[in-house]
């Protein structure tokens, strides 16, 4: 049975946080709220909690995992950004945008695409999820809130509650999540590439042809 934590949505308390990250640091497995929809998470080099995830969601190896990160210099250590990347990044983090780029070798081995050795990051604006990560002081690794043979995320708590509460170590109640994931672009390529629309304007990644 995981726990239940109501954590207010712009001013968390810190108890609550310092709690779910050490859920987070023994290994848990926790659903949290970001400027998007809710996501799954879990600490970065961790193999058990993350083929838990893997489980949950069923996805296969070449799924990209997403390191939510608190900033863009923390995105830099674990992906490789040049100058034209970075004033494209810099211009909408933090936001409800997902980037996928060439991993450093800081990235652990099981959190890469098989083939490409490419990682999603992403800086969000949701004061809980920053919260958590200025507590864990490094990446959290996460995914969607998007179940098996769904198209939309999980929005409600409680039904997140309802239908989670035995496969998680701790959901964290923020409030209702949007409807959609975050927008995903891909910058690892020699042009952007809008791979998922979704909370985020995908306007400005847009090549014109």
């Amino acid at each position: 049975m995981s726990q239940f934590f109501q954590i207010h949505a712009e001013n968390p308390q810190p108890r609550l946080i310092k709690q779910a990250v050490e859920i987070i640091r023994k290994g848990g497995v926790v659903i949290y709220p970001t400027d998007s929809s809710y996501a799954m998470g879990c600490q970065i080099g961790d193999k058990n909690a993350v083929e838990r995830v893997r489980r949950l969601r069923q996805l296969d190896k070449n799924h990209n995992f997403t390191l939510i990160c608190c900033d863009l210099s923390q995105m830099g250590v674990f992906a490789k950004i040049d100058t034209s990347i970075f004033r494209l990044i810099k211009a909408h983090v933090p936001g409800p945008y997902t980037f996928i780029l060439n991993a450093t070798r800081e990235v652990p081995r099981l959190l890469l695409h098989e083939k490409r050795r490419t990682i999603g990051m992403r800086v969000p604006s949701n004061p809980i999820a920053l919260a958590l990560l200025a507590e864990l002081g490094e990446p959290l690794m996460s995914v969607s809130l998007i179940m098996p043979g769904e198209d939309e995320p999980m929005t409600d708590p409680y039904e997140i509650r309802q239908a989670l509460e035995h496969h998680v170590d701790l959901i964290i109640d923020g409030g209702f999540g949007d409807l959609k994931a975050s927008t995903v672009i891909n910058l690892a390529g020699d042009e952007p590439e809008v791979i998922r629309v979704g909370c985020g304007d995908p306007t400005p990644f847009m090549v014109e042809a």
